[in-house]
């Protein structure tokens, strides 16, 4: 088949497959409780057929995949790294440690605002949301567990924290990433974030307050259940500074900009020296709990003595537990791809731009195509790049700094990824946090009101930087 025999999609035609996703996923998750995987291959079957339709070749299509797959095979090793890292974190005191003075020092009434401002500390200075929610993030859920706090509530608070520093840290991929597709200084693309950003932080504060205080009023023996974990991991684990330089490894590795997979195996190894050295880990144990994860046994206690709490708490990490959200990200990568070699997402944009008159409506359009493409590709990096360059030069027509796409992107892409229970970054949060993605998104509250605001602003003119679009016509001419 020739290149002469290849058609781009109309608008019909480039609708099915993403109108197909979204009805498979809505009623084999939403109806009949289906697992994701198999869900987005069937998809993935149907928009396939209909590039096959449109006149490209099934090599193509899996060139395209393939392809997909090989720029974002490094985000998906850091994955399978994270694993190996809290497994080794586990056995080596790391975690158990930040856990056991975390029940001692935080008052459980402001657990939830702690969480959610320590866990964007952490992600500001490490520019990941991922290593943040996995590591400080994963103390946290323990320290709800030892509290009966309400875990749904502190896992929202702990991915809100952990993606304000995800957009606002310099050293994040996706920040970068949408300073360079709209041609924007990253340092003022980070401080404009914070008319979005920062006034989402200030709403999440106040409610994770009241929240906090509303969901700890009424709880009944927490102390007891305090007690009990503490005294358990004060008997597990020889308590010792050098539990947290792995930390201290992760975070000095980050400011430095350092690779960020030799950082975390470097970390890693550290904490197993530690399990060796401080716990008597045998290299078995060592070696066990940075493929399946890090159970009470290794340092030799019987599990059914263990409170169930503190064995929800403690088993986890290790490569295996990311393989569901590695099978996820690869099956979603496979139906970006089918649907990339058409070109059907820039069909529909490309409609869509004939039916906007106001900064409002531009931006709103922004966000619809953002969420859309997320929720299609799965992958935070293509939603970035394909609205991103679609829309910059539509932004420069109408007077508007591109600036303000890049923020657009960010609240719409960046924080949202998350909430799609589909995608790696909403099955990685569930499976590290312990918490089903549609358990924890209404209280993911930063996450969703930088959307808002974003709306709010193109409403009023606030925070909008115009220009004159002569200025920026090399731009447009791009």
């Amino acid at each position: 088949m020739n290149d002469r025999m290849k058609r781009k999609p109309t608008v019909i035609q480039a609708l099915i497959p993403i109108l197909g996703m979204l009805v498979i996923l809505g009623i084999g998750i939403g109806i009949f409780g289906l697992p994701a995987e198999p869900l987005i291959v069937l998809a993935a079957v149907l928009s396939g057929g209909m590039a096959i339709y449109l006149g490209y070749t099934y090599d193509e299509v899996m060139e395209e995949i393939s392809e997909k797959i090989a720029k974002v095979w490094g985000a998906l090793l850091i994955l399978v790294i994270v694993g190996f890292m809290v497994g080794s974190w586990m056995l080596g005191g790391t975690i158990p440690m930040l856990i056991y003075y975390g029940l001692k020092l935080i008052s459980p009434q402001f657990l939830a605002l702690t969480a959610f401002v320590v866990s964007a500390i952490v992600s500001v200075m490490t520019g990941t949301s991922w290593g943040s929610a996995g590591t400080i993030g994963v103390a946290f859920m323990g320290v709800a567990i030892g509290m009966d706090a309400n875990l749904p509530l502190i896992a929202g608070a702990i991915v809100s924290g952990a993606y304000f520093g995800d957009k606002l840290s310099p050293l994040s991929d996706t920040t970068n990433l949408a300073s360079a597709v709209c041609g924007v200084d990253l340092y003022e693309h980070v401080y404009n974030q914070l008319w979005t950003t920062g006034a989402a932080a200030v709403v999440s504060c106040i409610f994770y307050t009241i929240l906090g205080h509303i969901s700890t009023s009424t709880s009944v023996g927490v102390p007891e259940a305090v007690q009990s974990i503490t005294g358990t991991l004060e008997s597990m684990y020889s308590w010792n500074v050098f539990f947290l330089v792995p930390l201290f490894i992760v975070l000095i590795g980050s400011v430095t900009r350092k690779p960020t997979i030799p950082v975390m195996l470097v970390a890693s190894a550290v904490a197993l020296c530690n399990a060796a050295i401080f716990q008597g880990a045998s290299i078995n144990s060592i070696v066990e709990t940075t493929l399946n994860g890090f159970n009470v046994a290794m340092l030799g206690f019987d599990e059914s003595a263990v409170s169930p709490d503190l064995i929800r708490l403690l088993h986890r990490g290790g490569m295996m537990a990311m393989m569901n959200t590695l099978l996820i990200a690869v099956c979603a990568i496979a139906f970006a791809g089918t649907m990339t070699v058409t070109g059907a997402l820039d069909v529909l944009v490309s409609k869509l731009l004939t039916r906007i008159h106001s900064t409002l409506q531009l931006v709103a359009a922004t966000i619809v195509t953002c969420l859309i493409t997320t929720g299609v590709t799965s992958n935070g990096q293509v939603s970035i790049l394909m609205p991103g360059e679609a829309f910059r030069t539509a932004y420069i027509r109408r007077g508007l700094h591109p600036k303000v796409l890049s923020r657009t992107l960010e609240d719409s892409v960046t924080c949202t990824e998350c909430l799609i229970p589909w995608t790696a970054a909403g099955a990685y949060m569930a499976s590290t946090l312990g918490v089903p993605t549609l358990s924890y998104l209404p209280f993911a509250i930063l996450n969703y009101s930088g959307m808002i605001f974003a709306l709010i602003w193109a409403a009023t003119g606030i925070g909008i930087t115009e220009i004159n679009p002569n200025d920026f016509e090399a731009e447009i001419s791009k």
